[in-house]
């Protein structure tokens, strides 16, 4: 397997955003307009800069590659999962300081 850094990950992302954007013969100000954000958003995606997973939803999904991030997403979990079986106890939350209590008073 082949380990990426972030700026190389975000780098390469842009660059498959902006070759499907060209594909689709968009402008990045009309994929912008369509997608709902700002030119500086799709520049950021397609430059590898930081942008918001808003940002990146919205283009995919105007450039028809919401393929692409489907991936991120979990599966639907069903209800059932989070039942606790009769006479359980009940749930205990994780204490602060890695489970080292401290008592007040």
């Amino acid at each position: 397997m082949i380990y990426l850094t972030t700026a190389e990950m975000l780098t390469s992302i842009g660059e498959g955003l902006r070759a499907t954007r060209l594909a689709e013969n968009l402008s990045q100000t009309t994929a912008a307009a369509r997608s709902g954000i700002s030119l500086k958003a799709v520049r950021n995606l397609e430059g590898g800069k930081n942008a918001s997973t808003a940002a990146l939803v919205a283009l995919c999904k105007t450039l028809r590659r919401v393929d692409w991030i489907a991936n991120f997403a979990p599966p639907e979990l069903p209800d059932s999962l989070f039942d606790r079986p009769p006479g359980a106890p009940p749930r205990r939350r994780a204490s602060p300081e890695g489970g080292r209590r401290t008592r007040r008073g």
